[in-house]
């Protein structure tokens, strides 16, 4: 039987949205899900240094962190070799099965597509309704078809 993961994920483009998003989070915890493609874009130690710092600011708060590579496998590597343990990559990629393998072998998570999530893009924290917004999709049940996280 498949473990699932047991909090909803959050699309994140900046540190002040995954601030808020551990913020309202409270003890189930929260997904932080990177924006489409941004391995490729970003790089992984941006992403990771943005979830380090965010967590950091808030002690304690139960959360995850899952990175995008689209359909880039190089890409998919490189986050890998920087430390991501849950990563998002088309299974369209050609590598695939080579980048599940290597996933495995590093104790990381590789999904197939990306877990359903509330997208923090042009959210603003001092606007009551996006505070709303944000605190009831993570009040919500978390969807039962994606695995559970590895540990760190």
């Amino acid at each position: 039987m498949t473990k699932r993961v047991s909090m909803p994920a959050v699309t994140v483009h900046g540190l002040a949205q995954a601030e808020a998003a551990l913020a309202a989070a409270g003890p189930r915890g929260v997904l932080l899900l990177s924006g489409r493609g941004a391995a490729g874009h970003a790089g992984p130690g941006w992403f990771l240094a943005l979830v380090a710092l965010a967590a950091e600011r808030h002690p304690g708060v139960p959360h995850a962190a899952a990175l995008d590579c689209a359909d880039a496998g190089g890409a998919a590597l490189a986050a890998l070799r920087a430390g991501a343990r849950i990563l998002v990559l088309d299974r369209a990629c050609p590598a695939f099965p080579a980048i599940a393998a290597a996933a495995a072998e590093a104790g990381a998570l590789l999904l197939a597509e990306r877990p359903p999530s509330l997208d923090l893009a042009g959210f603003d924290a001092r606007r009551r309704r996006d505070m709303a917004a944000l605190r009831a999709w993570l009040a919500t049940e978390a969807p039962q078809a994606w695995p559970k996280p590895p540990s760190p």
